[in-house]
């Protein structure tokens, strides 16, 4: 196998958290830069994330620096950053034979991957689409709830119309999140140049701290994810408050960040869930994260809108069972180790039966560990996709 160059485009990462597609691309480069010249061209927000997640060494980074654009607010930062990625495409060399991955479907990353493999036919671009926008009409959900955010729905949509086409017909491989969105390209393209790409935990990482840590339970459930429309945050609220009407001390902490935090936490007070609901903000892999997974009973995944789950992965990682809506994304991604519902009301029951039920919530919780051990593991996952780039 031929030493692949390879260049990563994530010019849309930003942010002190992390998305799906952010950790993605960070976790693989970390791999693939053992075997590959890996380049990675980031804005200086994007770069201090990579930093944080301990990818300091082995790969080459390109930064922009974008500070200046975020005085314009998100809109300015936005447009400055796909502005920065096509001058930046323009001008880069000597890409013949080069693999680029756009990071994301964001203008800001497909865009210049687009132009430098157009500009050098003797590339190859690896597009990343790992989650096709919903309806407008539908809004973020594919199950029932009141507010469905349809004008975020719209501009996600919008987004995505212009450089689905490109991606389509102009990518040589072509990464889709699970196999529902992997039928949606089948159709269009050949099933051979389209990869599914699972979500995966540090499972190395994650065994070895348990290893020398003990169980202690602290908490009844913890939620990890965006606080974004799709995940359900909101709602999520008046499920607890569901809970707490079975089980009074029932305490739940949710780990993670985004534009819902605020209205999360008014929910919170509005609800007089002060004792029962815990707001930690975004947490980095490590001690304090893997304490909270170590001393829960549950994760909950309340997403009603999704194409994976690679937080609750994390969590089951520790042996802890799921509780999921029925979404179409989690039956490739969760084949085990959940309990499945189909409202809010049935979401309730489903934690409050397996806290109550030791038994049977050891036992899903040890199909949820055994099945991530077994395939959400980042090293399987990054050679998986890197022996069909080198096929490319």
């Amino acid at each position: 196998m031929n030493k692949k160059n390879i260049l990563i485009i994530a010019l849309g990462a930003h942010g002190k958290g992390i998305s799906g597609s952010d950790r993605i691309f960070i976790e693989f480069a970390r791999r693939w830069s053992k075997k590959s010249n890996v380049r990675i061209v980031v804005n200086d927000e994007g770069h201090a994330m990579c930093v944080r997640q301990g990818l300091k060494k082995g790969v080459e980074y390109q930064v922009i620096n974008l500070s200046r654009a975020r005085r314009f607010g998100f809109i300015g930062y936005y447009f400055a950053s796909i502005l920065a990625g096509v001058l930046y495409s323009f001008q880069i060399t000597r890409m013949d034979g080069w693999v680029i991955y756009s990071a994301s479907e964001f203008w800001m990353d497909s865009i210049p991957s687009f132009i430098i493999r157009f500009r050098y036919q003797a590339s190859k671009w690896v597009a990343s689409w790992y989650q096709t926008a919903p309806s407008p009409l539908k809004g973020f959900s594919e199950k029932a709830r009141k507010n469905k955010y349809r004008f975020k729905a719209m501009l996600y949509w919008l987004a995505q119309l212009p450089v689905k086409p490109i991606v389509v017909k102009y990518s040589d491989l072509m990464l889709v999140n699970n196999t529902e969105e992997e039928k949606l390209f089948v159709v269009k393209r050949k099933k051979e140049s389209i990869a599914v790409v699972l979500g995966a935990v540090d499972t190395k990482k994650i065994t070895g701290w348990k290893k020398l840590h003990k169980k202690r339970k602290k908490y009844d459930a913890v939620f990890q994810g965006r606080f974004h429309p799709q995940k359900g945050v909101v709602e999520l609220v008046g499920v607890w408050k569901k809970v707490v009407a079975k089980r009074p001390d029932a305490k739940l902490v949710m780990i993670g960040d985004g534009p819902l935090f605020n209205q999360v936490k008014a929910n919170v007070v509005k609800n007089n869930l002060h004792d029962n609901v815990v707001l930690t903000g975004y947490l980095f892999d490590g001690d304090e994260k893997y304490d909270i997974f170590n001393s829960c009973k549950v994760v909950v995944h309340p997403s009603l809108y999704d194409s994976g789950g690679m937080a609750s992965a994390e969590a089951m990682a520790f042996g802890l069972p799921c509780v999921t809506y029925d979404l179409m994304a989690y039956k490739s991604y969760y084949p085990k180790g959940t309990v499945v519902a189909k409202s809010e009301s049935q979401f309730a029951q489903a934690i409050v039966k397996l806290l109550r039920g030791r038994k049977q919530r050891e036992k899903i919780g040890k199909e949820a560990m055994n099945m991530v051990n077994e395939n959400f593991s980042w090293d399987t996952r990054s050679r998986e996709i890197y022996a069909r780039i080198a096929q490319l």
